[in-house]
C-alpha cells in the first residue's frame, strides 16, 4: 500500500451540512437520502470559530484497549477482515426516565459522505454517531450536537482520501482528538452556555472496515462480537483508579465518588467552572480515549448509549439481549426501544438514550449460533412410541 501525503484544507464545511441529520438509508450502495427538517428556517449545523491552540493528549491504557501496535499491525497486514465490508444501519431511542428534566443527545448518520456532500472514488460505508450526556442542565450537550458537524469534521475533506494504511489512521484519530478539544473550548466562548454546565461525549465513525470509538466521560460503546461484549470505551469515573490517579497528582479529589465532591465523571466538555484556566493542567479534562479496530465478519453490531442504560445493566447482558431481539425481528429501532425499557424495568434513575447500529445482516448473527438441540421424551424400550 502507498501512504498519501498529508493534505491541509483551510475551507470551513460547505452549507450543505445545515440539514438534518435524520437520514432513511436504503442499499448499502444504492443510498437514497430522504431529509425531513423539522423547520427549513432553523440551521442545525453553525459555524463555530476557535482560535487556534496547541494541545497535549494523554491516552489511558486499559485492560480492553487496543495497543497502537495492534493497530498498525492491522491496518497494514492483509487478512480475511479487508474482505469484509459492513452493512451499516442503526435504530436510536431515548426516554426521559425518572428524571424531570431531558438533558441527552443524540447523533444517528448512516450515511456520512452524503451528509458531508461528498462523493468517495470508491463507495465505501461512512457513518456517525454521537450520544452526549449533559449536567449542569441541557445547554451543553444542545450546543454540542447542533454544531457537530462542523466540530468534528474541519477536516473533512481528508475523509476522500481513505486509506487503510497506518498512516492515515493515525491522522484521523488525531483530527478526533482535535475534535474534542475544539469543543470544549467552543463552549468555553459560547456566553449562551452556562460555565457549570457541561456534557460528556462519545463518538462512533464508521469508515470503510474501520471502527473509531472517541470517549471523553462515562457513555459506553460495546461491540457485538460473535456474541460478546467487547468494551469500545472505558468509563471516566472518578471511582476508576487511573482517572484517580491523574486526578490527585492534579491537585484535585475524590469524595464519595464525586471529582472535588462534585462532578461524577473525570473527563467531559465544558464545566469550566471546575477546570484551571486554558493552558493549565486541569484533573477535569476534555481529553478522548480512542480506540480503533478494523472490522471482521465476526463483528455483528455496535451498541452506545448513556450511563442511564450502563448504570443498571452490564456490557454481556446488554449485548446478549440486544443479539436476541435482533435475530427475532432485526430491526435495530426495535431493538434500541426494548434496550431503554429493560433498563427502567431494572429501575434506572437517569436519562436514558442507546443507538443501536447494526454492521451485519441478521442472517450472520443466527448462523453464528450453535443449533438447538432437539429433545425427545424418555420412555421405557417396552413402550411402542420408541420403536
Amino acid at each position: 500500500m502507498v501512504a498519501e501525503a498529508e493534505i491541509v484544507y483551510q475551507q470551513s464545511i460547505p452549507n450543505m451540512l445545515d440539514v438534518k441529520y435524520r437520514l432513511c438509508v436504503a442499499q448499502e450502495h444504492n443510498v437514497k437520502v430522504e431529509v425531513s427538517p423539522t423547520s427549513p428556517s432553523i440551521q442545525i449545523f453553525s459555524q463555530v470559530r476557535v482560535s487556534s491552540e496547541s494541545f497535549s493528549t494523554e491516552t489511558s491504557s486499559y485492560e480492553s484497549a487496543v495497543t497502537r501496535s495492534e493497530i498498525i499491525e492491522d491496518s497494514i497486514m492483509e487478512t480475511p477482515a479487508a474482505k469484509f465490508i459492513p452493512n451499516v444501519r442503526s435504530g436510536s431511542y431515548t426516554e426521559i426516565g425518572p428524571r424531570v428534566s431531558m438533558e441527552d443527545e443524540h447523533i444517528q448518520i448512516d450515511d456520512l459522505a452524503s451528509h458531508l456532500g461528498f462523493v468517495f472514488q470508491c463507495p465505501i460505508p461512512s457513518a456517525f454517531y454521537a450520544v452526549f450526556d449533559g449536567h449542569g442542565g441541557p445547554d451543553a450537550a444542545a450546543f454540542v450536537k447542533r454544531n457537530a458537524m462542523s466540530l468534528f469534521f474541519e477536516d473533512a475533506n481528508m475523509l476522500q482520501s481513505y486509506d487503510t494504511d497506518a498512516f492515515f489512521m493515525k491522522k484521523l484519530e488525531e483530527s478526533h482528538r482535535r475534535a474534542f478539544l475544539r469543543a470544549d473550548l467552543a463552549l468555553a466562548d459560547e456566553r449562551s452556555v452556562n460555565s457549570s454546565c457541561g456534557t460528556t461525549a462519545l463518538t462512533a465513525l464508521v469508515l470503510g472496515r474501520h471502527l473509531m470509538v472517541a470517549n471523553a466521560g462515562d457513555c459506553r460503546a460495546v461491540l457485538c462480537r460473535r456474541g460478546k461484549a467487547v468494551e469500545m470505551s472505558q468509563d471516566h469515573r472518578p471511582s476508576y483508579l487511573p482517572e484517580q490517579r491523574r486526578v490527585e497528582e492534579l491537585g484535585g479529589f475524590v469524595d464519595d465518588g464525586y471529582l472535588n465532591g462534585y462532578l461524577s465523571v473525570t473527563r467531559a466538555l465544558g464545566d469550566w467552572d471546575f477546570k484551571f484556566p486554558l493552558g493549565a493542567a486541569s484533573p477535569l479534562i476534555a481529553d478522548p480515549d480512542v480506540q480503533l479496530v478494523t472490522l471482521t465478519e465476526e463483528d455483528e453490531f455496535l451498541i452506545i448509549g448513556c450511563d442511564g442504560i450502563w448504570d443498571v445493566m452490564s456490557s454481556q447482558y446488554a449485548v446478549s439481549l440486544a443479539r436476541r431481539r435482533l435475530r427475532r425481528h432485526d430491526d435495530p429501532q426495535q431493538c434500541a426501544r426494548e434496550l431503554v425499557k429493560e433498563a427502567l424495568r431494572l429501575n434506572t434513575s437517569d436519562n436514558l438514550t442507546v443507538i443501536v447500529i447494526c454492521l451485519s445482516s441478521v442472517e450472520s448473527i443466527v448462523e453464528s449460533c450453535p443449533p438447538r438441540r432437539r429433545r425427545f421424551k424418555a420412555c421405557g424400550l417396552s413402550e411402542e412410541a420408541c420403536n
